[in-house]
């Protein structure tokens, strides 16, 4: 039995592996952790430490708590990762990806190599490619970012930022693409900027070398990228009736809502076809790599249950619209709502991606050869030897996640468009 002021059994056991634990006693490990599944190399962990959770993974050069105390559950770290302090749950950080404290990092996220933020960092179900880099009391829920080709050229979101996740209609159909994924894996695209004490209203989609000003709540999509946006504070006050339950047109968001999915599904393949050979040459890996695949399908089945609601409320929007809107316009919003509502199980099957993994087969078959020629060659490092592939390669890896995207795009328009 331990006595008061001794360390808990786990703790000596990881002590004995040779973790660094400056101060044992104020370090809490839950019984259902699994300590082989934490590294001892170069790890470090602070006072006020809690790790819990079965699924729990943590790598080689692992630094948590070093700013204040920091709880780990059912989360999957891979190398030199440091979280100085805050909360993260089933969530997915790889290679050198470092968190500041307070953050509040929830399920379904995966911040990949070199990605950052700063303190008091607020996300669920996101996806930070590469090196991107959030500010200081940031809420950035429900988005995939993208761009920048190092940790001096990286997409940005500015401090006091936030995603807009929640609408009045109480959906949170809203999932935002700040960038892409058939262009965005291959880490050479533009940075993305989004300026501080500003916002981004989902569901949006911002293209590649896009910045919007500071102070700028942006409510549109600039999926062509290479523009400078910025708002003014508007003089005067609007007011009108707000209907609750009331949309009015709809097909922007239902595009955007596809787009994202399909962006997701590619992901998917993208870490079932060219990612995990990366994973199968490191200890721990293929743990590292279920649990990123597990996050990408917790993704798509969080986007596509929160599309189905957004589907279930059209009957009520259509009542509304039926007393509200007169003649022609009348007539296309209730018949786009309602073929969107009739037509939903059709556009969910389509969206589950049954036989994406045939789409563009030979295209990344030949892509991924190239990724093996690499990796034979002694590329090891994921960052490096996707940067160091040639145009051609790059073009055929991005036409067939591209492919990807565009067939789930046009297998659901039938069914709304």
């Amino acid at each position: 039995m331990k006595k008061a002021g001794e360390p808990a059994e786990k703790v000596m056991g990881l002590i004995h592996k040779g973790i660094r634990i400056p101060n044992p006693c104020s370090v809490d490990i839950g019984d259902d952790v699994d300590i082989d599944r934490i590294s001892s190399d170069d790890v470090i962990l602070y006072s006020g430490t809690k790790i819990y959770g079965k699924e729990t993974l943590i790598g080689p050069g692992a630094r948590l708590g070093y700013e204040t105390p920091v709880t780990v559950a059912d989360c999957q770290l891979g190398s030199d990762v440091e979280l100085k302090g805050g909360f993260f749950t089933e969530a997915v950080i790889l290679d050198r990806a470092t968190m500041a404290s307070g953050a509040h990092v929830r399920e379904g996220c995966i911040l990949e190599e070199e990605s950052s933020g700063s303190h008091t960092v607020g996300l669920k179900q996101t996806i930070l490619f590469p090196f991107v880099t959030l500010g200081s009391l940031v809420n950035f829920c429900d988005c995939l970012m993208a761009g920048g080709t190092s940790r001096h050229d990286h997409s940005e979101v500015g401090s006091s930022y936030i995603h807009f996740n929640y609408t009045p209609n109480q959906d949170k159909a809203t999932a935002s693409l700040i960038g892409d994924v058939p262009r965005g894996v291959m880490l050479n695209q533009s940075p993305i900027f989004l300026g501080g004490q500003g916002g981004l209203v989902g569901p949006a989609r911002i293209g590649y070398g896009t910045v919007i000003e500071a102070g700028t709540v942006y409510r549109g999509d600039r999926p062509e990228g290479g523009k400078l946006i910025h708002g003014k504070m508007e003089s005067m006050y609007t007011e009108r009736e707000f209907l609750a339950g009331y949309y009015a047109d709809v097909g922007r968001k239902i595009e955007n809502n596809i787009l994202y999915i399909a962006n997701l599904l590619a992901l998917k393949e993208w870490y079932r076809h060219a990612r995990r050979p990366f994973f199968a040459l490191r200890d721990g890996g293929e743990a590292l790599y279920d649990g990123a695949v597990d996050k990408i399908e917790r993704a798509l089945n969080e986007r596509r249950s929160r599309f189905r609601v957004l589907a279930e409320k059209m009957e009520q929007s259509i009542v509304i619209a039926e007393r509200l809107v007169q003649g022609d316009k009348r007539r296309k919003l209730i018949a786009h709502k309602k073929r969107f509502m009739e037509n939903w199980s059709n556009i969910e099957d389509t969206l589950r991606g049954k036989g994406v993994e045939d789409i563009a087969a030979d295209t990344r078959d030949t892509f991924c050869r190239s990724i093996e020629e690499k990796i034979n060659a002694g590329g090891v490092d994921y960052l490096e030897t996707i940067q160091s592939l040639d145009e051609e390669a790059v073009a055929l890896g991005t036409a067939w996640l591209q492919a990807i995207v565009d067939q789930i795009n046009r297998d659901s328009a039938p069914f709304w468009a």
